[in-house]
C-alpha cells in the first residue's frame, strides 16, 4: 500500500501545482475571442494554457430594474457592437447572510441577471454536453461568482458549464394582491426562480454558439441551488428545456423551502408592505434600491416564500412527481454525512441519553416511541449521531430523500442516489471557522469536531475547484476524492449515467434487490445499500407527503 499512497501524494502535488500555476499566470495567458449570440456579438477570453474560453457578466435578461422589478424576466434588445464579457457582472442585492461566502462579482446590483459561460471548445468543436449550475444560499443570498463554481475544471472535461445569477429575498420572492393583478397570468412572486428558466431558455438558444448542444443540458446546484434544480424540473414552463438533473442537498418539498399558496403568500406580502408604511406597489416601485434593502433587513425576515402560482408551478413537487407530469430525464441526487451539527435538534442540551428522550419527546408526543427506536441513544456517541441524523434530516436530507424517490417511482430513467461522507481537513489558518455556506468567517465560536460532511463542503470537490477554495489544507486523499466525485458528475453530464473511468461501479437506487443502492463518496468510495430508510419513511408520514 505504502508505494501506491505515495504515488497518490505525488500525483495529487503535481495536480495542485499544476492548477495553482495556471490559475496565477491566466491573466498573463490569454487573448480576446469574440463570438455572436442572439442579441448581439460579444467578447471572452481565451487561456493558452487551459484550452478554455470565458466569456463572463453575459446579461440573459433585461434589468429587472424600475418598472421591471417584481415582473418576470423579459427579453433583451439586440445591441451594436461588441459587449465586453471579461469580467463577473453583479450579483443579486443581498444582505451578508453567510459571511463565508465568497464572491468575485462586480459589486451588487437589481441588476444582476448575468451568466458566465467556459467552454473547451475549439473552432471545430460542436455538440458539447452543457452543464448549467444554480448556486446556493437558501434563497437570499450567493452568486455565480464564488470559486467554488468555477467551471474552468469541468470544462477541461469537454463540457460547457454555465453559472447562472438570479434575484433573491424581496426582490426575488415577493409577492402581494396588486403584482398579482398585473400579471398577465395573475400571480406573482417566484422572480428568481423564472429568471431561472429564462437563463435555461438563452442556453437553448445560444450554446451552439459555444459549442454546446441545446439538447444536452444537464441543471445542477447546491442547497437552493439543488431546490431550484427540483423546481425546474417539475416545471412545465422548464421541463422541456433539460436533459438531465443532479442536486447536492435538498428539495422543494415539505420542510424544506416548500411552496405556500398564492393567496397566503399574497397576504404575507400585503401585510409586510402595510408594516412598512406604504399604502401600494407603485410607492415601492419609486424607492431606491437601498431603502428597499433597509425595509427587508429592518423586517428580520429570511426572505419570502416559493409560491403555489399556477403558471411556473401549479402543485406541489409531490403532487407533480405522482402524476407523472415532471421532466422524464436521469437524476442523480445526494446529500451530506452530517449537514448540520445535532445542537440544532438538541437546542443546547447536553449529548445524553436522558437530554435525547428529552427532546425527542418534546418534538415527536405522538410518535416518540418510533423515533427513539430509529435512532439509538445508548450513550454520547449514539446521542450525537442521531441527534446530528434527525437534524440534517429535518434541515435538507429528507427532502432530497423524497425527491429521489419520488422519481423513482414515478418515471422509468435511472436515479443515482449517493452520501457524501469525506470529512474535510483542517483549516490552514486556525483564527478562522468553517462557516455553513462552505467557506470560513473570522472569530466566532470554534466548531465541534465534525462527525461528517457538513452542508456545502463537497462543492468543491464535485467541480474540481479546491486550488481555489485555499483556506483548507487539502492533502493526497482531498484531491483523489475530488477526482472521483468529478468524474461521476461529468460522465453523468455527459451521457445521463455516471459510470466510467474504471471507477466503482454505481447502480441505479433500483439496482439491488433489498433496498436502494447508494454510492458513498469517501476516502474509500464504494456502492452500499441503504440503511436508513426507515427513518425517511418515518419522516414522509410526519410532514404529510404521502397521499
Amino acid at each position: 500500500m505504502k508505494p501506491i499512497l505515495q504515488s497518490v501524494r505525488i500525483y495529487a502535488l503535481i495536480l495542485l501545482l499544476g492548477i495553482s500555476a495556471s490559475l496565477r499566470a491566466q491573466n498573463n495567458n490569454s487573448f480576446e475571442v469574440q463570438t455572436t449570440i442572439k442579441n448581439g456579438m460579444i467578447a471572452g477570453s481565451y487561456d493558452v494554457k487551459t484550452g478554455v474560453q470565458k466569456y463572463f457578466g453575459i446579461p440573459f435578461a433585461k434589468p429587472p430594474v424600475g418598472e421591471l422589478r417584481w415582473k418576470a424576466p423579459q427579453d433583451l434588445d439586440n445591441w451594436a457592437g461588441v459587449k465586453e464579457t471579461k469580467k463577473f457582472g453583479p450579483r443579486a442585492v443581498q444582505a451578508p447572510v453567510f459571511g463565508d461566502m465568497d464572491f468575485k462579482s462586480d459589486g451588487i446590483s437589481e441588476d444582476c441577471l448575468y451568466l458566465n459561460v467556459w467552454t473547451p471548445a475549439d473552432r471545430n468543436t460542436k455538440n458539447l454536453p452543457v452543464l448549467v449550475y444554480f448556486y446556493g444560499g437558501g434563497f437570499v443570498a450567493g452568486d455565480g461568482s464564488e470559486p467554488r463554481y468555477n467551471g474552468e475544471a469541468m470544462a477541461q472535461k469537454g463540457i460547457v458549464v454555465v453559472t447562472v445569477n438570479y434575484r433573491l429575498n424581496i426582490f426575488g420572492f415577493f409577492s402581494h394582491p396588486e403584482l398579482s393583478a398585473e400579471a398577465p397570468y395573475k400571480a406573482s412572486g417566484n422572480y428568481g426562480l423564472m429568471d431561472q428558466m429564462a437563463s435555461l431558455k438563452w442556453v437553448k438558444e445560444n450554446i451552439a454558439a459555444f459549442g454546446g448542444d441545446p439538447t444536452k443540458v444537464t441543471i445542477a446546484g447546491e442547497s437552493a441551488g439543488s431546490i431550484s434544480v427540483s423546481y425546474q424540473m417539475a416545471s412545465p414552463l422548464s421541463k422541456d428545456l433539460i436533459a438531465g438533473a443532479i442536486g447536492e442537498s435538498g428539495a422543494g418539498i415539505n420542510p424544506t423551502l416548500a411552496p405556500t399558496p398564492l393567496a397566503e403568500a399574497e397576504k404575507q406580502g400585503a401585510e409586510f408592505t402595510s408594516n412598512a408604511g406604504f399604502n401600494s406597489i407603485k410607492e415601492l416601485r419609486a424607492l431606491p434600491t437601498k431603502d428597499i434593502y433597509e425595509i427587508y433587513n429592518e423586517s428580520k425576515r429570511f426572505g419570502f416564500p416559493v409560491v403555489l402560482d399556477g403558471y411556473f408551478l401549479p402543485k406541489t413537487l409531490p403532487e407533480i412527481f405522482e402524476a407523472k407530469e415532471q421532466a422524464m430525464v436521469p437524476l442523480l441526487a445526494g446529500w451530506n454525512s452530517a449537514e448540520i451539527p445535532g445542537m440544532a435538534f438538541m437546542q443546547g442540551q447536553p449529548y445524553t441519553t436522558e437530554a435525547f428522550i428529552s427532546k425527542v419527546k418534546e418534538v415527536y408526543p405522538n410518535d416518540y416511541e418510533e423515533v427513539l427506536s430509529l435512532h439509538p441513544h445508548t450513550d454520547a456517541k449514539e446521542v450525537e449521531r442521531s441527534a446530528t441524523d434527525l437534524a440534517s434530516d429535518r434541515f435538507i436530507a429528507y427532502s432530497t430523500w423524497k425527491w429521489l424517490d419520488l422519481h423513482a417511482q414515478n418515471s422509468d430513467l435511472p436515479v443515482y442516489r449517493y452520501l457524501y461522507s469525506k470529512l474535510r481537513p483542517p483549516l490552514k489558518d486556525s483564527n478562522l471557522t468553517a462557516g455553513l455556506a462552505g467557506g470560513t468567517i473570522e472569530g466566532g465560536p470554534k466548531a465541534p469536531e465534525a462527525i461528517g460532511a457538513p452542508h456545502a463542503c463537497e462543492i468543491e470537490y464535485a467541480m474540481g475547484n479546491l486550488p481555489l477554495v485555499d483556506v483548507f489544507d487539502w492533502t493526497a486523499e482531498d484531491y483523489m476524492v475530488s477526482k472521483i466525485f468529478m468524474n461521476y458528475f461529468a460522465n453523468f453530464i455527459k451521457t445521463g449515467n455516471p459510470n466510467g473511468d474504471e471507477q466503482p461501479e454505481w447502480k441505479t437506487m433500483e439496482g439491488s434487490d433489498t433496498s436502494p443502492s447508494v454510492m458513498v463518496i469517501d476516502t474509500e468510495s464504494k456502492l452500499i445499500n441503504a440503511t436508513d430508510d426507515a427513518r425517511y419513511n418515518f419522516h414522509d408520514r410526519s410532514y404529510g407527503n404521502i397521499n
